[in-house]
């Protein structure tokens, strides 16, 4: 998929995109990451005077990101595929969605080293430095607001420019030495935005009223209930009876063919059950249909819980590596709901979650504003862009 479309102002002129400066939005990850920057992508190309070209090594996140975007922008945008056959190949191969990352940007180095700056929200591309990858300046946009210490990964360090979710991010990310003033930007979450286009909101998998638990694995084999005791939730909530069942893993933990077979395989003793729902592959795991749905959350260790808490709503979270989690920031969330070791008796754990909810709702509601910073009329995403475009010193688009 390589489209080159030209730009046009908002008026319909047509901009000498060649003499204007050009923010290449690189998503060289899996497809949850597109989300936490093709509507920035979008404000951008909209309101100032800047080429934007949407990049990747896969056909499939380029599709999406024209899901993710409004018909009538796709004029102003340019989608490319950045891959190479033998990269499709190596994916292929890995029976996953992308190619190995390092090797993408590898092979794409000089095409990168030509923009003014790219936009992305991992930290492995920050290997295009070593790379020889010069001229652009580099832009870490948000990848999640949760409270794991990889999220305030060294690397931020290594970006010119930051944006981030809220005060949580700014006084960790300060503390820890990562950013520093005139080179980041509190502007709230964009993924609401581009979530809130994607996602159908009225989507129901069942026929009654139970309600409605989420349990959604993180992928981390050190940090995740799924390896120790995921079966187990699910076999015992879904036998108790009180309530319906989504299972949503994060994304990664069904990554590729092998993997997600093997989680397919944990659960198909539930597959025909009319009260569990289980995702391993769709949209929906990325698009927050789930968090959206659910009345109650049950995880362990996702930034997805914020997304949940959104709404504040019961949540219960599982321990299984039993750490000693009180007062240590990378479990902050864990102060939320009640939390539990072992999931022998889940569904009441569940009910109790339910019953005590009330105790946890002024903790949730500090925790989402600290998480999100929403002082402001404007749409996160345009508050992402207007923050890139005074950073980049860009001019409006009259």
């Amino acid at each position: 998929m390589r489209h080159e479309m030209a730009g046009f102002s908002a008026n319909g002129d047509a901009l000498a995109l060649d003499r204007a400066p050009r923010i290449a939005f690189l998503f060289n990850a899996q497809a949850h990451q597109l989300l936490h920057g093709i509507s920035i992508a979008e404000s951008l190309a909209r309101s100032w005077h800047i080429g934007v070209d949407i990049v990747s090594p896969s056909d499939q996140h380029l599709a999406l990101a024209q899901r993710l975007t409004d018909k009538a922008t796709h004029r102003l945008l340019r989608f490319e595929n950045i891959g190479s056959p033998f990269l499709g190949t190596l994916a292929n191969l890995r029976q996953s969605a992308i190619p190995p990352k390092a090797l993408t940007l590898f092979h794409a180095r000089r095409r990168l080293d030509q923009y003014t700056a790219i936009a992305l929200p991992e930290r492995t591309s920050t290997l295009l430095r070593r790379f020889g990858v010069t001229q652009p300046k580099l832009i870490h946009t948000d990848h999640g607001a949760g409270d794991r210490a990889v999220g305030y990964d060294p690397r931020i360090a290594l970006f010119d420019f930051a944006l981030l979710a809220g005060r949580k991010q700014e006084r960790r990310m300060l503390d820890a030495g990562l950013i520093k003033s005139g080179h980041y930007a509190i502007v709230g979450y964009p993924k609401f935005d581009a979530a809130d286009r994607l996602r159908s909101a009225s989507w129901t998998p069942f026929a009654d009223r139970r309600p409605i638990v989420l349990y959604n694995p993180h992928f981390s084999r050190e940090l995740g209930s799924w390896w120790r005791h995921g079966p187990t939730i699910v076999d015992r909530v879904a036998s108790d009876g009180r309530y319906n069942l989504i299972v949503a893993p994060h994304i990664r933990l069904c990554d590729d063919r092998k993997s997600r077979r093997r989680f397919e395989a944990a659960l198909a003793p539930y597959a025909d059950l009319p009260n569990v729902f289980v995702d391993t592959g769709s949209d929906r795991l990325i698009d927050m249909t789930y968090t959206s749905t659910a009345d109650i959350y049950v995880g362990d260790v996702s930034s997805q819980i914020y997304e949940f808490l959104r709404t504040p709503r019961p949540a219960l979270f599982v321990n299984s590596g039993r750490r000693d989690w009180r007062g240590d920031a990378n479990y902050a969330h864990w102060a939320l709901g009640p939390v539990i070791d072992e999931p022998t008796h889940i569904a009441d754990a569940i009910a109790n979650a339910i019953a005590t909810h009330d105790a946890f709702t002024p903790a949730q509601h500090v925790a989402i504003r600290d998480t999100f910073d929403t002082d402001s009329t404007q749409r996160a995403s345009d508050r992402a862009a207007d923050a890139i475009a005074a950073f980049l010193n860009l001019q409006r688009v009259r």
